[in-house]
């Protein structure tokens, strides 16, 4: 259902901001595979960690679920559990193919936990009371400025002995670290296929609309939106995944 990403092979007479568009749709489990180092590790514990806390009758988040690979881990990670998804992404070609995947998955298991999922934006959902929300690379795409906000609501959603599961790529605020560990990621792309030229005019494209906090700036946001405790379960380069308890 996907196909190989060559969206930056050819040159560019200009290179736009990155949008989560048809295109992209098409070929993004590629793309994320050769481009996120510790990818399938992430998607498969957010299941499992889901499954540590996921509370019966409860309802369960994917926000900005792009394609719903995390849906699909928490889904196969918790069974025929009590509980429903609801997976929101704002794009409506990831809907459509989000919607695709899930009906695939629902054909070749039984006994999954129901997910519905809805084109939305977060800046703008009602959020019900809940016991897991996943944010796998998402809050990097909302404006910084929204950031606190949008934690802050969903902490409040949150029932006591919930989790927030917050997965983004880093910054690192000392200079030889940033650059040591951007140049190993560039190397990562080159190794899985990606040409200089893609890489660079992928750089372009997401620059701006990919806005990076550190991992200190994230836990700072998430105490102040009232979090109890955050620690990093995994980091992979400049790539990584934080628990946030209710």
């Amino acid at each position: 259902m996907s196909d190989v990403d060559k969206l930056f092979a050819a040159p560019l007479p200009q290179v736009s901001d990155f949008v989560f568009d048809h295109n992209v749709a098409r070929v993004f489990p590629d793309m994320i595979k050769r481009s996120i180092p510790g990818y399938p590790t992430i998607v498969e514990n957010i299941g499992v960690i889901a499954a540590q806390y996921a509370q019966p009758g409860t309802l369960i988040y994917d926000l900005g679920c792009s394609l719903g690979a995390a849906t699909q881990s928490m889904r196969r990670h918790l069974g025929g559990a009590a509980c429903r998804i609801l997976a929101v992404d704002n794009a409506e070609a990831m809907v459509v193919r989000c919607r695709e995947y899930l009906a695939a998955q629902d054909s070749m298991m039984e006994e999954l936990v129901p997910a519905t999922v809805v084109q939305g934006d977060i800046l703008q959902l009602e959020f019900e009371p809940c016991s897991v929300v996943v944010l796998n690379f998402t809050l990097q795409f909302i404006a910084p400025e929204q950031r606190l906000a949008v934690l802050t609501r969903i902490r409040q959603a949150l029932l006591p002995g919930g989790i927030l599961i917050l997965s983004e790529k880093f910054r690192f605020a000392e200079p030889v670290t940033q650059q040591h560990l951007e140049q190993v990621h560039y190397a990562f792309k080159r190794a899985n296929g990606y040409s200089e030229l893609e890489i660079a005019q992928k750089r372009s494209a997401i620059e701006n609309v990919m806005l990076l906090d550190t991992q200190e700036a994230h836990f700072e946001r998430l105490q102040a939106a009232g979090f109890d405790h955050a620690c990093t379960w995994f980091q992979c380069l400049n790539f990584g995944s934080i628990m946030a308890h209710a």
